[in-house]
């Protein structure tokens, strides 16, 4: 252990963070949620953490299969990228894609859509997002028990 590295204990130092990269495709929403859930339980998170995490986390990789690539001429979709990794008795957990970024929307064009951001918000203790053209997005999200 190295003095920048606290101390941790009990299930938090021996659950090894997810990093999964995969297609920007539906079926592997499953996947992803296979994985997180394992994590959360090892972690003791609890059923309550568990089902916010697994709807924010859903709509996040949901929001980058739909938006983050440009319909391609049937080409293989862009890679969807999860990481987890526990932190203070909880876990963060990263959803990235190598798309558009985010965009502002005309509210006026857009009624009723894009609310997925502000469940995220609401499910989560924290949200953090990183987005630009010719960077993707990223979007931490942070649980705790």
């Amino acid at each position: 252990m190295s003095r920048a590295e606290p101390a941790r204990g009990g299930a938090e130092a021996s659950t090894a963070p997810v990093r999964l990269t995969l297609p920007a495709r539906p079926d592997s929403l499953a996947v992803v949620r296979q994985a997180l859930t394992a994590m959360a339980e090892v972690l003791g998170l609890g059923e309550a953490v568990l089902e916010d995490l697994k709807v924010a986390v859903t709509e996040a990789c949901t929001n980058a299969i739909v938006h983050a690539y440009p319909a391609c001429d049937g080409g293989p979709p862009g890679p969807l990228e999860v990481h987890a990794w526990p932190h203070h008795g909880g876990i963060v957990v990263m959803v990235r894609d190598q798309g558009e970024g985010l965009s502002p929307r005309d509210s006026r064009a857009s009624a009723g859509l894009g609310l997925g951001l502000q469940l995220m918000a609401t499910l989560a203790a924290e949200v953090r997002i990183a987005s630009g053209p010719g960077r993707g997005t990223a979007i931490w999200m942070t649980f705790r028990r």
